[in-house]
């Protein structure tokens, strides 16, 4: 890859909540613009598969039981954006999460002449939140997702896909525990919106609509930051 693809690739930061979409929306962007997804999980994992100098870093650290430092995962971004299939843009998922991250992305991107081209906000409403999260729940036999109010199995209790019984749903989906997350997120991430409107990059969505129509609204953003 040349210094001019690279100088040239955009790069995006998906911001929002558990729950808020924003996993479903950076694939319909992959797909439209080939744009490639780093979340921070899958670049520690594949570092770490790949036996990088960064992933031997960061595996030590995890298997120690701590939390691996910036400098590590930036260390290994360097690494990840530097490879082909990021020449069309990237978004970021999960990274950064604070002002000091963000510094220290602003730095990397740098090196390579690129920035932050479009920070988008998901925004959405927080008690609509914990009924749509708090309401989930999957056939533990094929994995087909249900909603108490939003998508219930044609037959109560019966999977319409493979006909399985075992309903299941995720701990970490109860109404109290999301709503704790909502409010770590927007507390953590509340100087991180102020960074990026503060540089003039910062978009925000409702996030709260029809899927189609929040990813026709992240196009026209993206289209108008990357043009």
């Amino acid at each position: 890859m040349d210094a001019t693809t690279v100088t040239r690739a955009p790069v995006l930061i998906l911001l929002g909540p558990p729950g808020a979409g924003k996993g479903t929306q950076a694939r319909k962007l992959e797909d439209k613009y080939g744009l490639v997804q780093l979340s921070t999980g899958d670049l520690l994992r594949a570092a770490v598969a790949q036996g990088t100098e960064a992933g031997k870093q960061a595996k030590a650290v995890m298997e120690a039981g701590e939390l691996v430092s910036d400098d590590i995962v930036i260390a290994i971004l360097r690494d990840r954006i530097k490879e082909p299939d990021c020449a069309a843009g990237v978004i970021l998922d999960g990274f950064p999460r604070t002002t000091v991250q963000a510094e220290a992305l602003d730095a990397l991107l740098a090196e390579s002449g690129q920035k932050i081209n479009a920070a988008i906000s998901l925004e959405v409403d927080d008690a609509a939140m914990v009924d749509r999260i708090s309401g989930r729940y999957t056939c533990a036999a094929c994995g087909e997702g249900y909603h108490d109010t939003f998508k219930t199995p044609k037959e109560s209790g019966v999977c319409d896909t493979c006909g399985g019984t075992d309903m299941k749903r995720r701990a970490d989906d109860k109404a109290e525990t999301v709503a704790s997350r909502l409010e770590a997120y927007h507390a953590q991430t509340a100087p991180l919106i102020g960074y990026y409107e503060d540089k003039g990059a910062l978009s925000r969505i409702d996030a709260m609509g029809k899927i189609e129509e929040i990813a026709a609204g992240l196009g026209a953003i993206v289209e108008k930051a990357t043009g």
